[in-house]
């Protein structure tokens, strides 16, 4: 007997070749079965291509670091949303990136998902802060985005939740307003390679001007919070965190740097007598950059390496400052309300037991001399350490640094003073002992960091509006009288 014999199927297909000569329906029936055998491969390497682009899609979400912001802490839901990002006009709160049809991203077609990432608008128009990096976003190639498409259609877990409202101040809450922004800002070139590097570079480019996003970060911002191109990966600001200087300058940024000492540093965010990932550093170190390929750190290195050297007026490295000090040993145990003192008793009662009574720290606890936090031309990071701790998560291992400015941590909370006398005492002893910090250098840190002119001229926009407006109306009904007047007398 026949083996498709035995089913409703295989009857109708004897029925088929019933009307044919044995000889004929031997032939189509091997056929069939060859093309029956040829669709099963297809299938079976068309879901092996799926899988392979959903797992690149899930390298490219770490890489552009795309957790960090759009999971909140302590347990929210991965991509869920409802991060708080701190920006000079307000905090701008992250969105729900799951396919949740309901609340997130589930009814995206992947033309509505390249236009989210690349030029910052919803698929119902709705206009992104550039809290988003889609400035850099938009220099994704079209193989990466259906890749990330994949990955959050095919793997990501619905979650609904609504993402919460962010609510900025007028005029920042015209959100139709970032098309303008976009028009003036927003290139929608996709980063071309640079023939006469080589491909290494070229990688380490699109990772670290794409994926990565680092001139988010590293570069100084114009009047209206737009990258200044000219100066990139020069410093810049995030709240209240200084993002220094990476381009190749041997004084000011990561010239000095050896190529293992930067793939440490972008591996683990720690490197002994030179520097330590706090902040958002932090966040991109343990989302992120730690999940990297060797091959694509070492292409980031070798990019960061070929940067236009951009010098910021330092007189030597930041990680040159210091040396170990005695001062805490010989003072211990005595009294005193001088600034001075004052910092002495903090940093013996709350900084040396981890730190170590000369600045030198352990296996865990970083160095304060040799230490760029510390050897700074500028104290932000310091204190809003200090202020802030920090937290990073390293092939499952924590370094953890409490909160010394905060009521939600288990360390005493430090005053504006407290603060400025520690910072005070410690660049004295172990880093830049020219910087000095007053009071209100702490309270600004504490307030999320120097505001931008355009968030300081927000509250006379409202009321200049208005007078504009006046002046218009009130040159528009001059000018009708005066036709009036003209027409009554011709």
């Amino acid at each position: 007997m026949p083996p498709y014999c035995g089913s409703s199927e295989s009857l109708s297909v004897r029925a088929f070749f019933s009307g044919y000569s044995r000889t004929v329906r031997s032939v189509l029936i091997g056929l069939l079965a060859a093309s029956s055998l040829v669709g099963t491969a297809y299938a079976q390497d068309a879901g092996g291509n799926q899988a392979e682009l959903i797992a690149r899609g899930r390298y490219l979400a770490k890489a552009a670091d795309c957790a960090a912001c759009h999971t909140a802490p302590d347990g929210g839901e991965p991509y869920a949303g409802g991060y708080g990002i701190q920006s000079p006009l307000g905090t701008i709160l992250s969105t729900n990136i799951t396919p949740s049809k309901a609340n997130g991203i589930g009814d995206y077609s992947e033309q509505d998902f390249a236009r989210a990432v690349r030029a910052g608008i919803t698929k119902d128009g709705t206009h992104l802060y550039p809290a988003m990096p889609y400035t850099a976003y938009a220099k994704l190639s079209d193989a990466d985005i259906s890749a990330l498409y994949a990955y959050f259609k095919s793997e990501v877990k619905p979650v609904d939740q609504p993402s919460k409202e962010t609510e900025l101040p007028f005029p920042f809450s015209i959100r139709s307003s970032m098309a303008a922004w976009n028009m003036l800002f927003l290139s929608s070139d996709r980063l071309q390679p640079d023939a006469s590097r080589s491909a290494e570079w070229n990688r380490g480019a699109y990772l670290a001007e794409a994926l990565e996003h680092c001139s988010t970060c590293h570069s100084p911002r114009n009047l209206f919070m737009a990258e200044d191109a000219g100066s990139g990966l020069s410093g810049g600001t995030v709240g209240p965190w200084s993002a220094p200087n990476i381009t190749s300058d041997k004084k000011s940024g990561i010239g000095g740097w050896s190529d293992a000492e930067l793939l440490q540093y972008l591996r683990t965010g720690h490197v002994a007598s030179k520097a330590q990932a706090a902040g958002p550093m932090a966040e991109a170190v343990e989302h992120s950059l730690q999940h990297l390929t060797d091959p694509d750190l070492k292409a980031l290195v070798t990019y960061l390496r070929g940067t236009k050297p951009v010098g910021s007026g330092d007189k030597q490295p930041r990680y040159t400052f210091g040396k170990p000090s005695a001062t805490e040993l010989s003072l211990r145990g005595t009294a005193g309300l001088t600034p001075a003192e004052n910092g002495f008793h903090v940093f013996s009662g709350a900084c040396a037991n981890c730190h170590q009574a000369d600045g030198g720290g352990n296996a865990r606890y970083p160095s304060l001399y040799n230490n760029t936090a510390t050897g700074a031309n500028t104290p932000e990071n310091l204190i809003a350490t200090i202020l802030f701790g920090l937290s990073r998560t390293v092939d499952g291992v924590t370094i953890f640094m409490p909160a010394f400015g905060t009521d939600a941590s288990f360390t005493d909370r430090l005053s504006d003073k407290d603060v400025a006398d520690v910072s005070n005492y410690v660049l004295s002893q172990f880093g830049n002992a020219a910087l000095k910090v007053v009071p209100a250098d702490v309270a600004r840190v504490r307030e999320g960091g120097s505001k931008p002119f355009i968030a300081v001229a927000a509250p006379f926009i409202a009321p200049a509006a208005v007078v504009v407006a006046a002046i218009v109306l009130l040159l528009i009904v001059s000018a009708v009288a005066r036709g009036r007047r003209r027409a009554a007398t011709a």
